[in-house]
């Protein structure tokens, strides 16, 4: 069906497919691999933390619950960084506007900084 317009959706994600016209599918989909990077690398911290965790480097002391702690939590500002991020674009393609700003990816990057200085911090002490 060319030029259907899609029927107006109704639940969560509603309002972010909004707007007359769907996007090139390129542009979606390369949104969507963006998202999933995020998943991807929230993962990765979440499960080194985890591992931080359960191994309890003998080497890190009493360090090692705020290391884990700290990568948890980068790996879940991750995940949610990713899904605003998806959607704010997804939503900005389809109403024909500005992409949005990268904005909370600096909290994400200070916290992987502050993980691996509590790290360092770990080991040589």
């Amino acid at each position: 069906m060319t030029g259907a317009a899609r029927p107006p959706s109704r639940g969560v994600m509603g309002w972010v497919y909004v707007g007359d016209e769907e996007p090139d599918p390129r542009f979606s989909l390369a949104n969507e691999r963006t998202f999933l990077a995020w998943v991807r690398t929230a993962l990765a911290f979440i499960a080194c933390g985890v591992a931080v965790s359960l191994l309890g480097v003998p080497s890190l002391g009493s360090w090692h619950a705020l290391v884990s702690y700290c990568l948890i939590a980068v790996g879940v500002l991750s995940a949610v960084t990713g899904m605003v991020r998806w959607m704010r674009a997804e939503r900005a393609m389809r109403m024909g506007t500005i992409l949005p700003r990268l904005g909370v990816a600096g909290v994400v990057v200070a916290g992987v900084l502050i993980s691996a200085a509590l790290l360092c911090a770990a080991l040589l002490s």
